[in-house]
């Protein structure tokens, strides 16, 4: 099994459990097939009856047995082309979920029934060409919709695609191609240029820029070499590669975003269950007032093909159709749309809660910085030169893994100074180090061990390194043959994308806060950086879940923002979580909402992503059931005096016209920008 048959049987697994598919077992085209096969049909019944007469004034030869031709072609028309709308109406019964499907059924039955009778009574009226016409509009509408549809469902389908059916396994000296579904854990795989990546793994020889856009929303290519991390589904560059697979089936991270994907079109918002049960609601009500319209018409003697015209034409503009459609094709658009994106919606009902959001909470480490030291100033001693500084501190600290080492040594790669040779690297415990750096004696550390070997720090120094040491910035101080050479002053370094982040909220009308388990010098500091309009600091994990609780009782929505490990409480608590990365199953279990490319940046864009998809889903089922207000008395023929009637076709023509308007008001949305 490959892995589109998978993604089709996992798909139907879902959907089956929560919807109704009226179209199931067809596709577009065979709407369009049955409508011309119809609308041929139709015509010669159209040409016999009494309203092409009064239209024309002028009628085909009668023959003999025109009647019973008649419902040959009728009979036709109701099996061949009525069957779609039967087999629906059955599946939604059986399902106790009468909606559009079982209101066509009973019109186009009630029509159909009615015409029979009349043929074997001789009677002269029959309802075939209202019965012709309404089929006939009513395949062409569905084909409008599911054509309108097309291109914004199948998500699922769309990602299996970006997997190759194939790839590459070396065999010794050889390379052997072999279906994915065969590929073990450990494999050496082969992706040639411009092919893709089969499975997640790693780099073990070449180097290329590879097309990480499933991953990052972008398709700017990522240099990558020996020992950097590929995912499935990834477009390699112009470079060789070889892969030790390490991640297969349903392990990678594609699969893991195909389940959230289906999760999230399984889903339901708030509205999608109003609208579902507003369908319901219609059904009744059409059902009720059809038969109470067939009634009065009987009691008012207007003869039973007047009265069962009428009731035909009120099942027909009932019909629950765009109504059905108006909130979960909005729906699966914006799914799709936030994934392209950069960020996945595991629940729908997250997404339409994120535009009540007036304050998003950040956790600091990982969220809001890097969650790695940087060197964020560098203070000279006397003569000495900010290089000075770095190359002495560097030169020793090319010898140590300490996290504050390996942030000094690249901060002096990146400025491209040059690091002389060192030798002789002692580490002073919980204090610092010592070594020769270019034949000269440099200790690098804190101020105690500059107290302990007695190396006096100069005032202009210190009193440098004591304000940004209340900032919360680690400081060492480095000395090169018993002097002072300077200071550096390093700190977990604050993303760049979190600055455009909370303005972008701040524009937005939305107050920003901060969480972390950092000292408030620390929080102070970064909250001050980033212009955030609070802050809770030495917050204990366990603890986080309560600043959330006492933000919503002072009457907030609250957004939390966190890495879905320590912050999972406070995920679930808040009003909405969102979770930085999608590579956790914490992350996955306790969001609502996983920003794929670990930007904050994306924030902004979730709740302008909920506040258009929320206005499309009330446009739409305004146009889904506003035209009922008017629509629905009229069919039942309350302003007949004025010479204002609803034929049943006309009635089909008008429910038809507002499911494509809707169809077509959501995919609109597609075509909105996520900035402002």
């Amino acid at each position: 099994m490959n892995h589109e048959h998978m993604e089709i049987s996992e798909v139907k697994r879902v959907h089956e459990r929560d919807t109704i598919d009226k179209h199931k077992g067809h596709h577009t085209e065979d709407f369009l097939k049955k409508f011309w096969v119809v609308l041929a049909l139709t015509i010669p019944i159209l040409a016999y009856s009494e309203i092409f007469a009064r239209a024309f004034a002028w009628q085909p030869p009668q023959f003999a047995g025109e009647s019973y031709v008649m419902l040959v072609l009728g009979s036709l028309i109701f099996f061949y082309g009525g069957s779609v709308f039967l087999r629906g109406a059955y599946r939604e019964l059986r399902a106790r979920l009468p909606g559009m499907m079982t209101l066509i059924a009973l019109a186009i039955t009630a029509a159909y029934s009615f015409s029979v009778f009349s043929v074997l009574t001789w009677s002269p009226h029959t309802l075939f060409w209202e019965l012709s016409t309404l089929i006939a509009i009513m395949l062409l509408g569905h084909w409008i919709e599911m054509k309108a549809v097309k291109g914004a469902q199948g998500a699922l389908r769309e990602l299996a695609k970006l997997l190759p059916d194939t790839a590459e396994v070396v065999r010794g000296d050889a390379t052997q191609t072999i279906p994915i579904s065969e590929l073990r854990v450990g494999d050496q795989v082969l992706v040639r240029p411009c092919a893709k990546v089969p499975a997640d793994g790693i780099i073990t020889e070449g180097y290329s820029g590879l097309d990480e856009s499933i991953l990052t929303g972008e398709s700017k290519l990522i240099s990558k070499g020996k020992d950097a991390e590929v995912i499935a589904g990834s477009i390699n560059g112009d470079g060789s590669l070889t892969i030790e697979i390490r991640k297969i089936g349903e392990g990678t991270f594609l699969a893991g975003v195909m389940r959230l994907v289906a999760e999230a079109e399984a889903s339901k918002s708030r509205l999608q269950i109003l609208s579902d049960r507003a369908a319901l609601y219609l059904t009744a009500v059409a059902v009720v007032a059809g038969t109470a319209t067939f009634v009065a018409w009987i009691f008012l003697e207007s003869g039973i093909v007047f009265a069962t015209e009428r009731l035909v034409a009120v099942f027909v503009i009932a019909c629950p159709h765009a109504l059905g459609l108006a909130v979960p094709l909005v729906a699966s658009i914006s799914t799709q749309m936030a994934a392209r994106n950069g960020f996945l919606v595991r629940k729908r009902i997250a997404l339409e809660s994120a535009r009540t959001i007036d304050i998003v909470l950040f956790d600091k480490t990982g969220t809001l910085t890097t969650g790695a030291f940087g060197v964020h100033a560098i203070i000279p001693a006397g003569l000495f030169t900010e290089q000075d500084v770095l190359q002495k501190g560097a030169g020793l600290d090319q010898g140590s893994e300490h996290p504050l080492a390996k942030a000094i040594v690249a901060e002096a790669r990146k400025r491209g100074v040059a690091l002389p040779l060192m030798k002789s690297f002692e580490r002073i415990a919980g204090m610092g180090a010592r070594g020769d750096v270019g034949g000269e004696t440099v200790l690098i550390g804190n101020e105690a061990f500059m107290n302990e070997v007695t190396i006096v720090l100069t005032p202009d120094v210190l009193v440098k390194t004591r304000a940004l040491e209340s900032e919360g910035k680690t400081v060492i101080f480095v000395v090169s043959k018993g002097q002072l050479v300077g200071a550096l002053a390093l700190a977990d370094t604050i993303r760049e994308e979190s600055r455009e982040a909370v303005e972008a909220l701040r524009e937005l009308g939305i107050r920003t806060a901060m969480i972390t388990g950092d000292s408030p010098d620390v929080a102070k500091w970064v909250a001050k950086e980033l212009h955030i309009d609070e802050y809770f600091a030495r917050v204990l994990p366990g603890e986080k879940s309560e600043k959330v609780k006492m933000l919503q009782a002072k009457g907030h929505k609250v957004a939390m923002v966190g890495d879905g490990v320590n912050d999972a409480p406070a995920l679930t608590q808040a009003d909405l979580g969102i979770a930085i990365g999608a590579g956790t199953n914490v992350a996955i279990e306790s969001a609502g909402i996983i920003l794929v490319k670990n930007d904050p940046r994306d924030i902004p864009k979730i709740i302008r992503l909920s506040q258009l998809t929320y206005t499309k889903m009330i446009q739409n089922l305004f146009w889904a059931t506003g035209y009922n207000i008017v629509a629905l008395p009229l069919a039942a023929g309350v302003l007949i005096s004025k010479g204002i009637i609803l034929q049943p076709a006309v009635a089909a023509v008008f429910m038809s016209a507002s499911t494509v308007v809707v169809a077509i008001n959501a995919v609109l949305l597609r075509g909105r920008k996520l900035t402002l």
